[in-house]
């Protein structure tokens, strides 16, 4: 029989938690969401001073890396270089803006974490500094 390692809600408010302290730390807002290794979504966090676009768009960036087993950026980037466009996927979830990367445990893809309302390069590295929070 395979077993297969999911991501607990535990885990995500882990990540949710850890992310939060770093966005208070600095009094910046954000959204910060966690989904399973489907993309479906366990936890969400929207700080005070969080742009409301932000919360769709951490969701799908958290989406996106699931899916893919990769960094939504990664996708992004794929799409524009090999002239695929994003909607291919069949889901408008998709999006290739950085700040979604996938928790991966064991060689497997148990979940991913997606930071949104930041500049992207604060989105990437604070979504990074979750997933890794998970072994």
């Amino acid at each position: 029989m395979k077993t297969t390692r999911v991501l607990s809600h535990v885990e995500a408010w882990k990540i949710v938690d850890a992310v939060r302290a770093e966005l208070e730390r600095d009094d910046r807002g954000a959204a910060v969401a966690v989904c399973d290794a489907h993309g479906e979504l366990i936890a969400l966090l929207r700080t005070d001073d969080c742009p409301l676009a932000s919360i769709n768009n951490a969701i799908n960036k958290a989406f996106t890396a699931a899916r893919e087993r990769k960094e939504s950026q990664e996708v992004g980037e794929a799409s524009r270089t090999e002239d695929f466009a994003i909607t291919n996927f069949g889901d408008l979830r998709y999006t290739g803006w950085g700040g979604g990367v996938p928790i991966i445990v064991g060689g497997n893809t148990v979940g991913a974490v997606g930071v949104s309302g930041l500049p992207e390069a604060d989105d990437v590295e604070l979504a990074r500094m979750g997933a890794k929070l998970v072994t």
